[in-house]
């Protein structure tokens, strides 16, 4: 039997600590000791992207990352990306598009996609491709999910022209005009 550590982390931006085996991956800690289900667990060797969070802002596959690994660290998955305003712009995106249709793969869509809109809202139609390409859907075609990214970095451009008071929003063409 592996002895039981507590890693201490931030999660979804609150301190929490989780008590789980030495060998437990961070996406196991997460659905089975913190009660998370929004990461799915689907292949568990890291081909699927359906557990992809974000430690530290980075988008990474939660079946291959320990949860020890993450001590310290912030991790946010898709159910910390609501705030108190609402939906993050990618969920509403998402949602509104209608791209996805089992939902397995959204939560590891979306936090991909979260992490391509916060460091490059100008993202043009093959960043988003590769930003997307280790998550994979069964169900539909990628066209829709790629437009919803699309959608969600114009949205991203337009909130932060609010927040600087419109400057920059004239500059957001936004990424379906390249």
């Amino acid at each position: 039997m592996s002895p039981v550590r507590t890693t201490c982390l931030t999660l979804n931006g609150d301190a929490a600590e989780i008590a789980a085996p030495d060998h437990w991956t961070l996406l196991e800690a997460l659905r089975y000791r913190a009660g998370l289900t929004g990461s799915k667990q689907g292949c568990d060797k890291g081909d699927c992207g359906a557990c992809t969070l974000l430690v530290d802002g980075r988008a990474v596959l939660s079946c291959l990352t320990l949860l020890a690994d993450v001590a310290g660290r912030a991790v946010t998955t898709v159910e910390g990306l609501v705030s108190s305003e609402g939906p993050d712009v990618v969920q509403d995106s998402f949602d509104e598009s209608g791209c996805l249709q089992c939902g397995f793969c959204q939560p590891g869509m979306i936090m991909a996609a979260r992490q391509l809109v916060t460091e490059n809202p100008n993202a043009t139609l093959p960043e988003i491709q590769a930003a997307l390409a280790s998550n994979l859907c069964r169900c539909t075609g990628y066209t829709k999910i790629f437009e919803a990214v699309q959608m969600a970095c114009r949205r991203e451009l337009e909130r932060r022209g609010a927040a600087a008071g419109g400057e920059g929003a004239a500059r957001a063409a936004g990424p379906e005009s390249r």
